[in-house]
């Protein structure tokens, strides 16, 4: 069985696809020797790695390269995060797509929000994206290659449940395999949005929201922490590396 074809199938099995966020290849293969069923690499994470920010900060050559560098490094399948396309354009963010399916990963996360300037891409161009994407990922040999469409709906409206449902069906209809909702947390929503669109939900891990058992119960198919893991190893790295300089000691490393 393909990598891709192994990928879709975990979204449809009895349990919830808890996927484990990765930022090079050591967080990887720690992920998969924990039981992780598979790999979606965080691109804040990534980022972080290199000293930049989020937000298409990083080259896409040297993010491209660390997504295959996991990829080289584990036996699940992998997802690789590539923000809004990082493209100015459509023909230049399908190049990357296929830039990113020729690395091996199994599928994408793609976004609807802008990085050069605020506001999220109209339902109807982002739309197009999908199925121009789709379209050529076919073309290409990757049939069946998962589409995560990603709506920054809840970062960026103020009362975006409506706008939600419209551009979760939307995309749906324009290729997407699954769609991705961060920021959602309300249990009501959840269950309407899973309950009135045609393919797997993932959520994003907030504080309000931790429980896998719990999302399965409102139809989620998939549960992600982002960026939530390697913000807890840099804050470690952080504390000690402070702690040593302070103490002039190094016994805090053995404790």
């Amino acid at each position: 069985m393909s990598k891709i074809q192994e990928f879709n199938d975990l979204h449809f099995t009895q349990e919830l696809l808890f996927i484990g966020n990765a930022w090079d290849v050591l967080s990887a293969i720690m992920l998969e020797k924990a039981g992780f069923q598979a790999i979606g690499t965080t691109s804040c994470g990534i980022a972080n790695s290199f000293g930049y920010t989020d937000g298409e900060c990083i080259d896409f050559h040297r993010h491209l390269n660390i997504i295959q560098s996991i990829v080289e490094h584990v036996n699940i399948p992998v997802s690789g995060d590539i923000e809004a396309g990082y493209g100015q354009d459509e023909q230049s963010i399908i190049d990357n797509v296929l830039r990113t399916a020729d690395v091996g990963v199994a599928g994408i996360n793609i976004e609807d929000s802008l990085k050069n300037q605020s506001g999220l891409r109209s339902l109807t161009e982002h739309g197009r994206l999908l199925t121009s994407m789709r379209v050529k990922l076919d073309h290409h040999g990757y049939k069946d290659f998962f589409i995560n469409a990603r709506t920054d709906t809840y970062f960026q409206l103020e009362r975006p449940f409506e706008e939600t449902m419209s551009r979760a069906k939307a995309y749906v209809e324009s290729g997407a395999s699954g769609i991705f909702i961060p920021g959602l947390t309300d249990a009501n929503e959840i269950k309407a949005i899973t309950s009135n669109v045609e393919a797997p939900i993932n959520l994003l891990s907030l504080p309000a929201l931790t429980n896998c058992q719990r999302l399965k119960e409102l139809g989620v198919r998939r549960f992600s922490f982002g960026n939530a893991l390697s913000d807890k190893i840099i804050a470690f790295l952080t504390k000690n590396a402070a702690q040593l300089l302070e103490n002039q000691d190094t016994s805090c490393l053995y404790e």
